[in-house]
């Protein structure tokens, strides 16, 4: 293997559990350290892989996990961070060095990394490797990640769409929304998005496709925003949300309609006391499915989701939009902002060129 060689390597460290679900991350959660060093060798005997992070993507479940909840052994892969520990979270790497026989040196790969410049992984059968690079490489952060997945599967099989039906995306210029309405176009359905600013609704409009768009932070009325937008009613509810949007959504579902669970942004910081929902009686007048899922349910089916979607992207029918941040050191900032709506588009941290 050579020369055993050490670096520094700076690394965003977790200073502690959140103790009141009632607020949001903050930066001085986190702690920038350039103390730790690494040996760029796999260790021997070791199957692992050492990797060079080029990536970060922000993800809002990462919240979730800066508390100290219990998760069912199913989820491990969202079990809680640990005190004065590296943060984890989806990234692009290059493999420097290997000891597992299904990666080499050179090889470019997408999963569960470390925010920090290199990373010993010790489970490299759950990375996935790229082999398609006539795309920018950040978008296995989010059109080609976990995001696009977590899009796909959750339109195509959880809402089982059908063309012509009445689509709603809540948070719709985040890195899931974007794509759901997208793939809902795609199928020939009528598509409406709700965002938090007039800059984010015009995307929607002039950049993604969808019909229609409204501000949610200006209707004072939802259930009179979605009857605006919906005068026939919703089939379709990819919900990135939760709380009151749900509700409203609920009064307004035509019958047998269907509701994705994908994510409940607004809930994250009131998980002791989470807003009720209070029109669920709609499911049963109006035969409503409503059902969660989280994309590791469809890893399995990577190689299937690529065959359709890189097409897509190759010829300009579905197109993503990034906000990147620089250097590892933003990371705190980046991931912070997902939860005031900073963000424009999918969120990544750019800290290394391949």
């Amino acid at each position: 293997m050579g020369k055993l060689q050490e670096v520094r390597n700076k690394q965003v460290i977790f200073r502690d559990y959140i103790e009141s679900s009632t607020r949001f991350p903050i930066e001085s959660d986190f702690v920038i350290s350039t103390e730790n060093t690494i040996h760029l060798e796999v260790p021997k005997g070791s199957n692992g892989v050492l990797v060079k992070n080029l990536h970060l993507s922000c993800d809002p479940y990462m919240y979730i996990l800066m508390m100290n909840i219990k998760v069912p052994q199913s989820l491990d892969v969202f079990a809680p961070y640990t005190p004065g520990s590296v943060i984890t979270g989806c990234g692009v790497a290059k493999i420097l060095d290997s000891g597992h026989p299904n990666f080499k040196k050179g090889d470019l790969v997408w999963g569960i990394t470390g925010w920090e410049e290199y990373s010993l992984i010790t489970k490299p059968e759950e990375l996935f490797k790229i082999d398609h690079t006539d795309v920018p490489l950040s978008y296995y952060t989010g059109i080609l990640g976990m995001p696009g997945v977590t899009a796909y599967f959750g339109f195509h099989e959880v809402c089982a769409p059908k063309k012509g039906e009445y689509v709603f995306v809540s948070a719709a210029v985040g890195a899931v929304g974007q794509l759901v309405g997208q793939f809902a176009k795609l199928m020939g359905c009528y598509v409406v998005g709700s965002a938090g600013s007039q800059e984010k609704v015009e995307l929607l409009k002039n950049k993604f496709g969808f019909d229609a768009a409204f501000n949610y932070k200006e209707e004072h009325n939802l259930d009179a925003a979605l009857k605006r937008c919906f005068p026939e009613g919703i089939d379709i509810y990819f919900d990135n949300v939760g709380g009151k949007m749900l509700d409203a959504v609920l009064l307004n579902m035509r019958n047998h309609g269907r509701i994705a669970l994908c994510g409940m942004i607004t809930q994250y910081n009131i998980l002791e006391q989470p807003e009720g929902v209070n029109n669920l009686i709609n499911l049963l007048t109006r035969r409503v499915r409503m059902q969660g899922f989280a994309a590791l349910d469809y890893y399995p089916f990577y190689s299937k989701f690529l065959e359709s979607v890189l097409p897509y992207i190759r010829e300009g029918k579905i197109v993503s939009i990034e906000d990147v941040a620089q250097g590892l050191e933003s990371g705190p900032s980046a991931f912070v902002g997902l939860f005031s709506g900073r963000n424009v588009g999918k969120q990544v941290v750019a800290i290394a060129h391949n």
